[in-house]
């Protein structure tokens, strides 16, 4: 089974910056669109920003946009979520997904592999 598993968050001042990874347990994920997400306590989870499988195409959310940056390196099977001037509202659990293409370029419906989430929390 492929296993996601998230790292690098943390408490942060508003403003400050985060710098979150997921390493996949596959030797090879450059055939798997991936993504991040993140859910607040009450709220449907929702997404972030995904990346196609070689990381030619990367698309945001439009709350997201300008201040986040979704990357991947293949060669060490992670996927990088850079967030700079964060806010209390960027307080939420935050998962990496992982789907393989089958042909798309960035966009899947759905992800068949998720990780538990690493907690991020933005402090006024």
């Amino acid at each position: 089974q492929v296993q996601l598993e998230e790292s690098g968050g943390g408490s942060v001042q508003t403003g400050g910056s985060l710098r979150l990874s997921c390493v996949v347990s596959e030797d090879n994920i450059s055939s798997y669109c991936m993504g991040w997400f993140r859910q607040a306590p009450g709220k449907e989870r929702e997404g972030v920003a995904m990346i196609s499988a070689t990381g030619g195409t990367r698309a945001y959310e439009n709350s997201s946009k300008g201040r986040t940056t979704i990357s991947r390196d293949n060669a060490r099977n992670t996927l990088y979520l850079q967030m700079n001037t964060l806010t209390p509202e960027d307080t939420a659990m935050y998962y990496c997904a992982a789907e393989p293409c089958r042909g798309a370029d960035w966009y899947v419906p759905q992800y068949t592999y998720w990780g538990r989430g690493t907690q991020v929390t933005v402090s006024s």
